[in-house]
C-alpha cells in the first residue's frame, strides 16, 4: 500500500519521535532527516554516495575589471582541480566524494585532458555590461547540458560548484533583476577587491543593470547577465531534483543557480539543502528571498562546491540516524512518561 503524503508525514514523524533520544534533541539534524525522508519517500533514507561537479566559463565583463584576478585564472584553476590540487579536491578527498569539472564555456581553446568534460557553449560570455551575455539558444543549450549530466549517476546526493572570473557580478546582477533591488546591494568584494575596487565593480554593474527592466524572469536574467557555468548548473539541479536525487547548494553564486532553477523547473526546490551562509554581501538576500536556513556559517566565499562538500557529513549523518538509530521499543529502552 502506498501512503498518502499526509500518511507518510504522520508515520515519519512517529519514525523520527520515537527514536532514543527526547523530543527534539536532534534538532535540525531532525529536520533534516525529514527532508531527506521525503524526497526519497522512504524511512530507510540513503546519502551514503555523493558527486561533486565543478562548471567552469568565463565572463565577457571580466575585462572591464570586476574582479582583483585576471581572466586566465579560470582556465589555470580548471587545470589545478584536473590535477587534484584545489579546496574543492581536497575536500572531496577528505569526505570521499565523487568530483568531476565541465568546461561550460572557458575562454579560449578547449583544454585537451580526458578528465575534463566537454559541453562548451561558447568561449566565454560577452560583455554583460554591454549587451545580453548569451542568446536565447546558448541558455537553452547550457540548461539542458546541465540536466543531462544532473540526472545522471546513481549517486545518492548532488553537490555543484562553478569557477568563472567574474562569476560574483554575473551572480549579482542575476539576482537583482530576479528580485527586483538594485545591484549594488547584492555586490561584494569577490574575489577580493579593496575599497577601490569594490567602488568601481559596483560601478559597472550599475551601469549593467540599467540596460534592462527592474525585474526579469529566470530565463531573462540569465540570458542578459548569467555565465554558461551558471546556466549549466541551474540545469544541473533541475535534473538531479527531477532524478530523486538530494541536492546541496553550495554558497552564493550556486544559491543564485538555485533561485533561477526553482522558477524554471518547478517544485525542483524540494530537494534542495542550502549548504552555508556565505560571506558573499549578496548571499543573505538570496537565501532570504527562498526562506532557506543553511547548515553551516563559517565565513567562507571560495566557491568550486567546497561549502557543499562539508555539508554532505551532515546530509549523511541525518539519513543514517532515521535508517539505523534504534527506537525505544526496538532497544528495550522506556521512554518518557
Amino acid at each position: 500500500m502506498t501512503l498518502t503524503s499526509q500518511d507518510f508525514d504522520a508515520t515519519l514523524k512517529r519514525a523520527i519521535d520515537s527514536k532514543t533520544k527526547p523530543l527534539g534533541a536532534l534538532g535540525r539534524i531532525e529536520s533534516l532527516a525529514a527532508q531527506i525522508a521525503r524526497i526519497q519517500h522512504s524511512l530507510s533514507p540513503s546519502a551514503e554516495t555523493c558527486r561533486l561537479i565543478i562548471f567552469a566559463a568565463d565572463h565577457g565583463m571580466a575585462a572591464a575589471g570586476v574582479s582583483a584576478y585576471p581572466q586566465d585564472v579560470t582556465r589555470q584553476m580548471v587545470l589545478n582541480f584536473l590535477s587534484g590540487g584545489a579546496a574543492a579536491n581536497v575536500f572531496a578527498r577528505s569526505t570521499g566524494a565523487d568530483i568531476h569539472v565541465v568546461d561550460s564555456g572557458i575562454a579560449g581553446k578547449p583544454i585537451e585532458d580526458e578528465d575534463l568534460i566537454l559541453h562548451r557553449i561558447g568561449a566565454g560570455t560577452a560583455n554583460a555590461i554591454e549587451t545580453a551575455a548569451m542568446t536565447a539558444e546558448q541558455l537553452a543549450g547550457a540548461l539542458e547540458a546541465g540536466k543531462a549530466l544532473g540526472r545522471a549517476g546513481t549517486h545518492d546526493v548532488a553537490c555543484f560548484g562553478e569557477m568563472g572570473i567574474g562569476n560574483t557580478s554575473s551572480a549579482s546582477l542575476v539576482a537583482a533583476k530576479m528580485l527586483g533591488i538594485a545591484v549594488a546591494e547584492l555586490t561584494g568584494r569577490g574575489t577580493g577587491l579593496d575599497d577601490e575596487g569594490l567602488s568601481r565593480k559596483q560601478e559597472l554593474l550599475t551601469r549593467a543593470a540599467d540596460r534592462t527592466a527592474d525585474t526579469l524572469d529566470a530565463r531573462t536574467a540569465l540570458a542578459e547577465y548569467g555565465g554558461f557555468e551558471i546556466a549549466m548548473m541551474a540545469g544541473a539541479m533541475g535534473g538531479a531534483a527531477e532524478a530523486g536525487k538530494i541536492v546541496i547548494v553550495d554558497g552564493f553564486i550556486a544559491t543564485v543557480a538555485a533561485l533561477a532553477a526553482r522558477e524554471i523547473f518547478a517544485g525542483c526546490d524540494a530537494h534542495f539543502v542550502y549548504a552555508h551562509r556565505s560571506a558573499e554581501a549578496g548571499h543573505e538576500h538570496v537565501l532570504e528571498a527562498l526562506n532557506a536556513e543553511p547548515l553551516l556559517d563559517m565565513g567562507m566565499r571560495l566557491g568550486e562546491g567546497t561549502g557543499a562538500l562539508l555539508a554532505w557529513p551532515l546530509v549523511k549523518a541525518a539519513a543514517a540516524m532515521l535508517r539505523d538509530m534504534a527506537s525505544f521499543d526496538s532497544a528495550g529502552v522506556s521512554g518518557p512518561a
